[in-house]
C-alpha cells in the first residue's frame, strides 16, 4: 500500500495513502489472528464486541469498563444514534417490527447449516444519517463446510494502521463464539476491504511496525460455553502464548 497507493484527501483532512479492493484469510486452526507486531488491547476488542451483542449504543457502557475508543463520536449523553448494536440485535423494518439478526442468524445455522444467507448487515440505509459514524464493517457472512464456521466480513473504509488489526481480531473472537455454540468447528476467516487507507499520521509508525519481525501466533480457549452467544464475559477468553512487541502510539482521526 504504501508504495502501490494513491494519495486521496479525506472526510477528516489528513491525508491518505489509499487503495481499493483488499482481501485477507487466516486459517483460524493455525492461531488466532492477532497482531504481534505492536500491542493490541484484547480487552477492548472484547469489551466492544460483548457491547455490540447486547445491543448497546451508547458509550457509558464502555466506559464503566475502561473502554474509550467510541468517546470522540458521541454526544454530551454518550449516544451513538443507532450504530452496530442496535442493527445487529434490533434491525428495525418498515413495518415497524424489529428483528434480531444476531438470534435469526444463530437458529439458521443451527437448523439449516448450508444456506446461503446467514449473513448481517449493519447497512440500514434508512438510518445512517441518525448514525454518529456509518458502519465501517457493514456486513458479515457465515459458511458452514465439513463441520468448520468461517466467517467474511466486509468493510467500506478500513484504516489500515489503527482499525483492521483490532476489526480481525474481533470478527475473530465472534466466529469461535458462534462455532462454539453451533458446536462446530472453526474455519476461515475473510477479511474483504473496500477503501483501504493509511492516514498520513500513521504513515511512520507503520515503517515502525513493518520493521519488526513478528511472532508466533497465540491460541485461544473459551473457558466455558454459554447459555447462548449474548451471555459470554471477558474472563471467558484466554490467549495463550500473545507475545508481542510494544505499543505504538497513533493518532486517531475523527
Amino acid at each position: 500500500m504504501m508504495t502501490t497507493g494513491v494519495h486521496r484527501p479525506d472526510r477528516t483532512n489528513t491525508g491518505t495513502t489509499s487503495i481499493f479492493g483488499a482481501q485477507l484469510r487466516f486459517d483460524l486452526r493455525d492461531g488466532f489472528p492477532l497482531v504481534t507486531t505492536k500491542a493490541i488491547h484484547v480487552k477492548s476488542v472484547l469489551h466492544e464486541l460483548l457491547w455490540f451483542l447486547s445491543g448497546g449504543t451508547n458509550v457509558r457502557d464502555l466506559q464503566r469498563v475502561g473502554v474509550t475508543i467510541w468517546d470522540e463520536w458521541a454526544d454530551d449523553d454518550g449516544a451513538l444514534g443507532p450504530v452496530y448494536g442496535a442493527q445487529w440485535r434490533a434491525w428495525q423494518t418498515a413495518d415497524g417490527r424489529m428483528i434480531d439478526q444476531l438470534a435469526l442468524l444463530i437458529e439458521r445455522l443451527r437448523t439449516d447449516a448450508f444456506s446461503r444467507r446467514h449473513l448481517v448487515s449493519a447497512w440500514n440505509v434508512g438510518m445512517l444519517d441518525q448514525m454518529a459514524l456509518p458502519p465501517c464493517h457493514f456486513a458479515f457472512q457465515f459458511y458452514v463446510a465439513e463441520g468448520a464456521l468461517s466467517c467474511m466480513f466486509s468493510m467500506r473504509s478500513v484504516d489500515v494502521f489503527l482499525g483492521l488489526p483490532f476489526n480481525i481480531a474481533s470478527y475473530a473472537f465472534l466466529t469461535h463464539m458462534i462455532a462454539q455454540q453451533c458446536d462446530l468447528d472453526v474455519g476461515t476467516l475473510i477479511f474483504s476491504g473496500g477503501d483501504c487507507h493509511l492516514y498520513d499520521t500513521h504513515r511512520t509508525q507503520a515503517l515502525t511496525q513493518l520493521a519488526r519481525t513478528p511472532y508466533p501466533l497465540p491460541t485461544l480457549e473459551i473457558v466455558r460455553k454459554p447459555k447462548d452467544v449474548f451471555s459470554y464475559e471477558v474472563d471467558d477468553f484466554v490467549l495463550h502464548n500473545y507475545v508481542h512487541h510494544p505499543r505504538i502510539v497513533a493518532p486517531i482521526s475523527v
